[in-house]
């Protein structure tokens, strides 16, 4: 029984990332619980999934929303969820998905919205001559995630007057990381199964291509050779697209998995660096077959910018092995694993490298790769130093608040250090040019989800300065990376309040780039007057700062879970602007619409625009399917 409602769990949370949005959760939307499924679900399943003390497992009224073929896939023989859906009859799976989607109203076509929300014909052209405002997730290699006012075409003022300008409304979506890419006067945007070229100021479509998937990945636009400019990004969290920037046309497409081992998600954008396309491999082993724990490991893979075939590729450890452990089922256990690539790559041009950053081992035995920053050589992906920030975080999905709590496979009942605590990187590293005392100095800049704010010698690796902010929590800490304009760090800290008030330190604080010293700090405060507690979930303790910031001129604009965009002055911390995504929303394409949270990849930029995504249902966080663009009021 345990084993199974574990393994239940796992795969209700892999699927927590897609969601349908909230607008439709109604009475009419409620699944049949005569149906033979409601037994499963009880048995199996609503032991964490009804249960609001659980940081990671959706809630009820989120999971009966995932879409039918999404769960079909997670229990399909290459899902998530594979090993342990063994454990169920095809009957029982069957009827498990069937009292799930019960309620389900009939599901929109989500690729269908483009066509009837075309530009007039003759406005249909990509201008590839115009200005590259935007064009990778980081902004530049380095990802520094700031951009000049004059490259943003906004000032300070123009953005302490920011307001929502246009909002397009996501058939499928939820879990909106929208990252986007911006040449002259066209936005490039990838959902709902197409990656659209949009007019960036009406939202009307250009051209779409439909691969019909689901991503959430970044997108990366530049010369992949000869003069041949193209969109990169990931369906799937597998399959990387090339298209024609230009014309919508596939390029070519592959599925970047290592030739080594059992491959694994591709969670961040790939970057494009010259002749080669960089992939980060996230394959952690997070949701753990509880046979046998666990197998996956993070990985580098290079590919050829021009046809997409192989380069090199490094790997964050050895294949797995059976440990010599056996958990409390008696089943035996393997390892090394974990140690996953949850973000972009960070490219060291001075140096020939690429700089990536890690997180925690899933099984025993804990590897020196695990909570890290890595640089490796760009040309044969041999590493040229390592820094490990946390030794031996070993943590997987079977961990709860403690040993009694946790599933068979925590590594927690056998780890010689007993630190586990999910501390991982899940942002991209920083490579800053700085000066200290009179000597020219390169930083790599990262933050953990711990709290902690690393500098180190790029040259070598080697600690220069180290910040802490709070005491980290497993969905917090710095989530998903910092932003810097060469002279100010902006980190920003998620830290959910789940009867954890006494360590979390939610909020967006400023350290001096040369030395750490902490300039300004602004703390989050929950806001759940004049009707915002009714609409959202769990208002009084998810409100932190998770999505990674970003830097315009003298200004820093972070987004927080409880849907709100803040613009501060980054000399003193001043709130210039503030923004609330979740009031009632009107789309320009016709569809419903509703902001939720602002998470993970969703802030981006266009020539004098804000770009957010607002809706992320992971992690039970709030629903959402909104689009949005910003400008300042006339």
């Amino acid at each position: 029984m345990k084993r199974l409602q574990f393994a239940m769990t796992a795969f209700m949370l892999g699927l927590g990332a897609t969601a349908l949005p909230a607008f439709a959760q109604d009475e009419t939307n409620q699944p049949d619980d005569t149906l033979p499924g409601r037994a499963s679900y009880e048995r199996f399943c609503a032991v964490c999934h009804e249960n609001p003390t659980d940081p990671r497992a959706i809630p009820f009224s989120q999971m009966v929303e995932l879409p039918r073929a999404q769960i079909e896939t997670a229990l399909g023989p290459s899902g998530v969820m594979a090993p342990m859906a063994a454990a169920l009859s095809a009957q029982q799976k069957t009827d498990l998905i069937d009292y799930l989607v019960s309620g389900q109203a009939e599901a929109i076509d989500a690729s269908a919205w483009t066509d009837a929300f075309m530009c007039p014909a003759d406005e249909r052209e990509v201008d590839l001559l115009g200005e590259e405002t935007w064009t990778t997730f980081g902004v530049n290699t380095e990802a520094w995630r700031y951009v000049s006012e004059e490259q943003a075409g906004l000032s300070k003022e123009d953005l302490a007057k920011l307001e929502i300008d246009w909002v397009i409304g996501e058939p499928d979506g939820t879990q909106m990381s929208v990252a986007t890419a911006n040449v002259g006067d066209t936005l490039f945007y990838g959902g709902g199964g197409n990656l659209s070229a949009l007019n960036k100021d009406t939202g009307c479509v250009k051209w779409t291509y439909r691969f019909g998937g689901a991503t959430r990945s970044p997108l990366t636009y530049g010369d992949i050779g000869n003069g041949q400019m193209a969109i990169l990004f990931v369906e799937g969290e597998r399959m990387i697209h090339v298209v024609d920037a230009k014309t919508g046309e596939l390029i070519w497409k592959e599925d970047g998995q290592p030739l080594r081992g059992d491959g694994g998600d591709i969670r961040p954008g790939v970057i494009l660096h010259e002749d080669k396309v960089i992939v980060p491999i996230s394959a952690s082993g997070v949701f753990p077959n509880v046979e046998s724990c666990c197998t996956g490991h993070g990985a580098v893979v290079v590919l050829n910018a021009a046809d997409g075939s192989h380069v090199w590729e490094y790997h964050t450890m050895k294949e797995s092995e059976p440990n010599g452990l056996v958990n409390d089922l008696g089943q035996p256990q393997q390892g090394p694993s974990g140690a996953p690539i949850w973000a972009q790559p960070t490219v060291d041009a001075k140096r020939n490298r690429v700089i990536v950053t890690t997180g925690e081992n899933t099984s025993q035995p804990a590897t020196n790769t695990s909570d890290a920053i890595i640089a490796l050589d760009l040309d044969t992906g041999e590493p040229a130093w390592l820094f490990q920030a946390m030794v031996g975080d070993a943590w997987n999905a079977h961990c709860r608040v403690d040993d009694e709590n946790s599933g068979p496979n925590c590594p927690w009942h056998w780890d010689e250090y007993n630190i586990g605590r999910d501390f991982d990187f899940g942002g991209a590293a920083v490579l800053v040019s700085t000066d200290i005392d009179g000597n020219e100095m390169d930083l790599v800049l990262a933050g953990q989800k711990s709290g902690h704010l690393w500098a180190l010698d790029a040259e070598d690796g080697t600690l220069e300065w180290a910040q802490r902010v709070g005491k980290g929590t497993a969905l917090g800490g710095n989530h998903w990376g910092i932003a810097t304009d060469g002279e100010t760090v902006i980190t920003t800290i998620n830290d959910p309040i789940r009867g954890n008030e006494d360590i979390a330190m939610p909020g967006v604080f400023a350290f001096r780039v040369t030395d750490g010293t902490p300039l300004w700090s602004h703390i989050a405060k929950p806001d759940c007057e004049n009707g915002r507690g009714e609409r959202l979930t769990r208002c009084e303790g998810l409100f932190g700062f998770s999505a990674t910031p970003l830097i315009v001129g003298e200004t820093v604009i972070a987004g927080t879970l409880d849907g709100k965009l803040f613009v501060f002055d980054i000399d003193t911390g001043e709130v210039l602007n503030e923004i609330d995504t979740t009031v009632p929303l009107t789309s320009i394409n016709g569809l419903p619409v509703q902001g939720g949270s602002i998470d993970s990849h969703a802030l981006a930029l266009a020539k004098g625009m804000i770009v957010t995504g607002s809706g992320y249902a992971r992690f039970g966080q709030n629903t959402g399917n909104a689009i949005i663009a910003l400008k300042p009021a006339e």
